[in-house]
């Protein structure tokens, strides 16, 4: 049976992602939500089935035939959109973050659990080639116990200008929730470790109010600027180890590196800076090893090829069919929204928080 598929969101994430990609599967795209209309119309035309429906309620859409939703909609709205699509009957591919709090991610992973439906959430920089092998090295136990981690997500001048990026009410944050959620979504998946003992954090908001900073997408209107522009946090897990998260838009540095990590090892480590690299030593001799990873597709993933969007949505769409866990656990992520939550707590308060 061919999966009907609800798309709730036509903007910029559904079409430069998840549109593109599930076209290329054997699925059937069958309804489109958006606030504004004409984006719907536009997405059914070039993505749907011919008699593809659209909708600008979404209540209205979930009243359709469906097995899958993909919520692709500013932060706030991922919880009661999620919520409400899981207790229609459909499994849900949520956008990241998973939710603009960490109440509300949790009640989604609640919801999904009531009904028993699937829940995912996308961060497909996971299904990156080099996070692929990477993550089946740490689990085959050759950097041993990661215990000491960074998490990148550093740009010099890139702030998002379009949507509502900059709207501290529409998405609960800026690249803190925006990009640094992958690096550290990353980072824990690598580590396999999402028990957090305390976390301290700051934010800025140093150049908000200077429209022309050279920014990748033109300049930025401060009035509308109402998020940090980087935030930085420390953060202890239970077994001792720590992890330091980095994220900006805008940063004086050289230094910019997005959604990767580094890896400290007792038996080696990795880092992603300039393709994938791993280090250690071996008889008494240092050594490093830079991975080739042009040379095709991943063996032990199945699927695993060139575009992490695509590898993303089989992966996912394989899940629901076969009833098997997707790559992204909502239990996982709902650790990555709480850390995140808890930096920005920490930066309001100057106080740690402690789990």
């Amino acid at each position: 049976m061919t999966l009907k598929i609800g798309i709730i969101g036509c903007g910029g994430i559904a079409n430069g992602k998840h549109l593109p990609a599930l076209h290329q599967l054997d699925v059937d795209l069958v309804a489109f939500c958006d606030l504004i209309p004409e984006r719907a119309e536009k997405a059914a035309k070039e993505y749907g089935t011919a008699d593809a429906k659209v909708f600008t309620d979404y209540r209205e859409l979930l009243k359709e035939d469906l097995d899958v939703v993909h919520v692709l909609t500013p932060n706030a709205a991922h919880a009661p959109l999620t919520i409400a699509a899981l207790e229609a009957g459909c499994h849900v591919m949520c956008e990241k973050p998973m939710a603009k709090t960490a109440a509300e991610a949790q009640a989604m992973l609640d919801a999904a659990r009531r009904t028993g439906k699937k829940l995912t959430i996308g961060y497909q920089n996971r299904c990156r080639k080099d996070s692929l092998y990477l993550h089946e090295i740490c689990q085959e136990g050759q950097l041993g116990d990661i215990y000491f981690a960074k998490a990148h997500a550093v740009r010099r001048r890139a702030v998002p200008t379009w949507g509502v990026f900059l709207d501290h009410e529409a998405q609960g944050g800026g690249p803190l929730i925006d990009i640094g959620t992958h690096a550290l979504d990353l980072t824990l998946w690598m580590m396999d470790n999402y028990e957090p003992a305390m976390v301290v954090g700051q934010t800025y908001r140093e150049l908000g109010d200077n429209p022309n900073s050279a920014n990748a997408w033109g300049p930025w209107d401060p009035k509308k600027f109402t998020v940090e522009d980087s935030a930085f946090g420390f953060v202890k897990m239970k077994n001792g180890a720590t992890i330091f998260l980095e994220s900006s838009w805008a940063l004086n540095t050289l230094d910019v590196k997005e959604a990767k990590t580094t890896l400290c090892g007792s038996k080696g480590g990795a880092d992603m800076n300039n393709g994938l690299t791993i280090n250690g030593e071996d008889h008494a001799t240092l050594y490093q090893k830079d991975i080739d990873l042009s040379t095709g597709g991943v063996a032990f993933f199945d699927g695993a090829g060139d575009d992490p969007a695509l590898t993303e949505a089989r992966q996912w769409i394989a899940a629901v069919e076969n009833d098997t866990d997707p790559l992204v656990r909502p239990e996982q992520a709902l650790v990555v929204t709480q850390i995140l939550e808890a930096i920005y707590k920490s930066a309001k308060t100057g106080q740690p928080v402690v789990f």
